[in-house]
């Protein structure tokens, strides 16, 4: 049966008989295992339905009711019949009052809007929770709404502890560790904790939380695992497990295999530092930081994609 879509409007018939006039193997669709309502896929299953056709191809998602409506919004962001830009305004708001703590980047990249459009109707909604004090961004990390706060925060815990560690300063103050670093060698020069530029933007009347915090250094894993949980960086990979794109490619499938590591815990990832043996903790930490490396040109040529697709 069909479920609860974002497709206001409800199917196109226009685009349901090119679907049928095509006479192509049709995509499968997605639905909830628990409710057995379709996903993604409503303009298919009735273009199968127009054609006769008693079976159709099934990918089955295992989530709650809020991430079968992100998955939908999703879907129908990427391929096939777009959704309309009031569709996708609708969909965002319903988004931010179920994924509060997603950041505006997170969840434009859901809905296919503009950050910017997000941050919008995010201060529009009134019913949204504002004792928020950090979002989870697109790539998984958490960072503070409001940077300024971290950092004063940082100058701080400095000034009353100068012998407690980058990683612990960071850790306390929601900020990446390279952040408490530029906070305690501005403090050792006799300098503001906050660089200028953001300075003179507050003094001009900008409010540090309707401006995304951007942070492109690569946070400790400890400190990631310990401010991100377990539960929606797992959610993240499930949703990408959702997609056919990638569940039916070789590529995709060897990507989601890569991605598991991201779903475990932090307790666990404590277990495995504990147990690698002395002789071979230099070895693991060479590998694990080329790792990083790789991960990081990943990401870097993975974005200038996306950025020269849109």
């Amino acid at each position: 049966m069909t479920g609860d879509s974002p497709r206001v409007s409800g199917a196109d018939p226009e685009h349901v008989e090119a679907l049928v006039a095509a006479q192509a193997p049709l995509p499968p669709i997605i639905v909830q295992r628990s409710t057995m309502q379709v996903i993604d896929g409503l303009h298919r299953l009735s273009a199968a339905r127009l054609r006769g056709d008693d079976k159709i191809c099934v990918v089955f998602f295992d989530g709650d009711e809020a991430e079968a409506f992100v998955l939908a919004v999703e879907s129908n962001t990427t391929h096939g019949l777009p959704l309309t830009t009031a569709e996708r305004k609708l969909a965002t708001r319903r988004i931010i009052a179920s994924h509060p703590q997603w950041s505006d980047r997170m969840i434009a990249s859901v809905a296919g809007l503009a950050p910017g459009t997000v941050a919008t109707i995010r201060r529009q909604t009134q019913d949204v929770p504002t004792a928020q004090t950090a979002r989870i961004g697109q790539d998984g990390r958490v960072r503070p709404i409001n940077i300024a706060e971290g950092r004063r925060l940082a100058g701080q815990l400095i000034a009353e502890n100068p012998g407690l560690s980058l990683r612990q300063i960071a850790r306390a103050a929601a900020i990446s560790p390279e952040t408490a670093r530029d906070v305690r060698n501005r403090m050792l020069r006799g300098e503001d904790p906050m660089p200028k530029s953001r300075t003179r933007k507050q003094a001009g009347g900008a409010a540090a939380h309707e401006t995304e915090p951007r942070d492109f250094t690569v946070p400790a894993v400890r400190t990631v695992l310990e401010r991100t949980p377990v539960q929606h960086r797992t959610a993240v990979v499930e949703r990408l497990r959702a997609d056919p794109a990638l569940r039916f490619s070789e590529t995709g499938r060897a990507l989601l295999r890569l991605l598991n590591v991201y779903t475990i815990s932090a307790q666990n990832w404590e277990e495995i530092i504990d147990n690698v043996p002395p002789h071979c903790g230099g070895i693991v930490a060479r590998l694990a930081n080329e790792c990083a490396g790789m991960w990081a040109e990943f990401a870097t040529r993975l974005e200038h994609k996306v950025v020269e697709s849109a």
